[in-house]
């Protein structure tokens, strides 16, 4: 069962919402306010967030800043009776991943639900693997408290591969985040993934990037499957 967070302050709409998608399995918790909201949204796991803009206590803009300032990937579709352009703009530059504006129709909320709920945020702004973080909006990336240096490739690889994680992900679909679908030749990217293991794995006790052989790389702690 799909699970989802609504965080709305207007208790009619989310019986409304919360009962019908019970009917369509979707097991839904539910805030009242962008304090409570925020609060479950990091205490627990959702696949899809459901965040109206205009909240007590806190607003939807700032929860959504905040959940994607923290490392939180889960989807966000923003509710809002706002529908002109800058509203919009601001609800994605904040980190939100779509959009429904008032009154919507519920069935195509579970849609928008179901489609968001098959991929994580690229909006998240902290991304993180065992001691390997990267701020995003700070453009910083350490380990275990040390700053790393990278080259401009090597950031775009490891920003990848972190979004990735911990997950595989294909050596054509590498070239591409990179060089796009122009490509390269075949060795540039074998040089920028060991210049980048140099940086991120060589100085510390156990590696993250990993080569999965016949599939591609995975960025993880746990590396029981695949061989480096």
């Amino acid at each position: 069962m799909l699970t989802a967070l609504l965080i709305e302050d207007n208790l009619d709409l989310a019986n409304t919402v919360i009962d019908y998608l019970s009917l369509e399995q979707i097991s839904c918790d539910y805030a009242s306010n962008g304090v409570s909201g925020l609060e479950l949204a990091t205490t627990h796991h959702y696949e899809v967030i459901l965040l109206d803009l205009n909240l007590p206590r806190l607003d939807g803009l700032a929860v959504c800043e905040k959940l994607r300032q923290s490392g939180i990937d889960t989807p966000i579709l923003m509710l809002t009776a706002r529908d002109q352009l800058k509203d919009k703009i601001a609800g994605f530059h904040a980190g939100t991943d779509d959009y429904l504006v008032k009154p919507f129709e519920l069935q195509e909320l579970v849609i928008r639900l179901q489609a968001l709920s098959r991929r994580r945020s690229g909006q998240v702004q902290l991304l993180q693997c065992a001691d390997l973080s990267m701020n995003i909006s700070e453009k910083t990336a350490s380990r275990a408290g040390q700053l790393l240096k990278l080259s401009p490739t090597a950031w775009q690889l490891l920003e990848t591969l972190l979004r990735a994680s911990p997950n595989v992900i294909s050596r054509q679909q590498l070239e591409e985040a990179i060089w796009g679908e122009v490509g390269t030749d075949s060795n540039s990217l074998k040089v920028h993934l060991f210049n980048l293991r140099k940086v991120v794995d060589a100085p510390f006790n156990a590696p993250l990037i990993h080569t999965v052989s016949g599939h591609g790389f995975a960025l993880r702690a746990d590396n029981n499957e695949t061989s480096t």
